[in-house]
This record gives structure tokens, C-alpha cells and sequence, in this order.
């Protein structure tokens, strides 16, 4: 994705850039509302990751901006406050989601994840599975795969990411929107679950196990 973060402070917004860069996004950095304006205009972007507390004024004010235009980009708003009113006011303007300071890459990420999934459809392919995210259908060779809600959300995410290992922390964060009891094996048993359903009766898995790391989808085929 095209990605714009608006943030003043420089350490913050070079780690933001270095995390969503390594995801392969393309990152432009601007460090105040008049640059982050300038940025929009001139490129525009999938997601804009923005402050509230800016040299120049509050970040809303590019929400809204994006909002008056009709610009569908995703939008999360960075703050170290998350005082009710901030969050409403925020939503109120266009925002899709907050992300209150400090925060680790791996909830960036999940957050991103999570507001992208509320946005369009689109097809994704792996090998002969496909997935369609608008009617949630998914076919593998030409043959229905019913799925349930939560097995959807599950696969969608690991085919975003084909050939990727995804820790069973980053997909409890993105998939449950939780890092839920360490303890807990419910990736696994929904990891189970898929590949009962994708894998089975097929002569090759696409659902592979990197044992110690987690999991990944990819056809190893070719």
C-alpha cells in the first residue's frame, strides 16, 4: 500500500517508516499537518497513519480534509492520550481506527490489517485456492470451500501474506484482534480446522508448519 505518516517526532516516525517499509508498503514521512497536506495532494495513499498533537495543529484536520474530498483511504490516528472524547471526536471526523503510543510493530500491524479488512473487496490467490474477500467465497481447483467466519478471517490473512512465516502471536493480534492467554491454542486448532478443509484431498498442502516460527501459506509446487 501507499502509506503517508504525519507524525512530528522523528524517532517515532522513522520507526514507522522502517516497519512498514519491511511489510513492503511505500512510506512518505511528513512532520507537520502543512506537509502532510502537500503529500496527499501530490500522491495520495491507501492509509494514512496520522498525530493529533502536531507543531501546526491537530492531524483531524487532514481526517477531514480526506473526508470533504470523498477519499476512501484508511485512516488510524496515533495519539498518547486515549481520553473517550479524543477517540470519538477522531471517528466523528472519518478516522477508522486510534493507536494509542507506545505501541510495537506487531499491533501496527494488526491494526492496519483490521481496518483494511472493513475497506473493498479484492481476489487473492495462492496456487489453485482463490479468495475472494467481497463474497467471501473460496475455491480451491474449482471446488467450494465453505468456511466459517472465523476460518475466513484466518485464511484471508495468511494468503496476504504468501510464503511469509506469521507468528501465532501476530495472528491471534490481527485474526482475534487480541495477544489472548499465552497458554491458549486456538490458532492452532483453527490452523487444524483449514486444513481440513483446504489441504485435505489434495495431493499437496498449501497450510505449512515452520516449526518454532509459525505458519505459512504457499504452493510449493513450483
Amino acid at each position: 500500500m501507499r502509506v503517508i505518516v504525519v507524525e512530528d517526532e522523528r524517532k517515532i516516525a522513522g520507526f514507522l517508516q522502517r516497519g512498514l517499509e519491511e511489510e513492503g508498503h511505500r512510506v512518505q514521512v511528513a512532520n507537520d499537518l502543512a506537509a502532510g497536506r502537500v503529500a496527499l495532494e501530490a500522491q495520495g495513499c491507501d492509509l494514512l497513519l496520522v498525530d493529533r498533537m502536531l507543531p501546526d495543529g491537530d492531524g483531524l484536520e487532514l481526517v477531514r480534509h480526506l473526508r470533504r474530498r470523498r477519499d476512501d483511504a484508511r485512516v488510524i490516528c496515533l495519539t498518547a492520550r486515549d481520553r473517550v472524547e479524543e477517540r470519538v471526536a477522531g471517528l466523528q471526523a472519518g478516522a477508522d481506527a486510534y493507536l494509542v503510543k507506545p505501541f510495537a510493530v506487531e499491533e501496527l500491524v494488526a491494526r492496519i490489517e483490521a481496518v483494511c479488512r472493513r475497506g473493498g473487496g479484492d481476489t487473492v490467490e495462492v496456487g489453485e485456492l482463490r479468495i475472494d474477500t467481497a463474497s467471501r467465497r473460496v475455491t480451491r481447483a474449482g471446488r467450494e470451500i465453505r468456511l466459517t467466519t472465523r476460518e475466513f478471517d484466518l485464511l484471508r490473512y495468511l494468503a496476504s501474506y504468501p510464503g511469509r512465516v506469521l507468528s501465532r502471536t501476530r495472528l491471534l493480534e490481527a485474526v482475534w484482534d487480541t495477544t489472548h492467554d499465552p497458554g491458549t491454542n486456538t490458532v492452532e486448532v483453527y490452523v487444524s480446522y483449514l486444513r481440513q478443509k483446504v489441504d485435505r484431498g489434495f495431493d499437496r498442502p498449501l497450510i505449512h508448519t515452520v516449526r518454532g516460527a509459525g505458519y505459512t501459506l504457499e504452493d510449493r509446487s513450483r
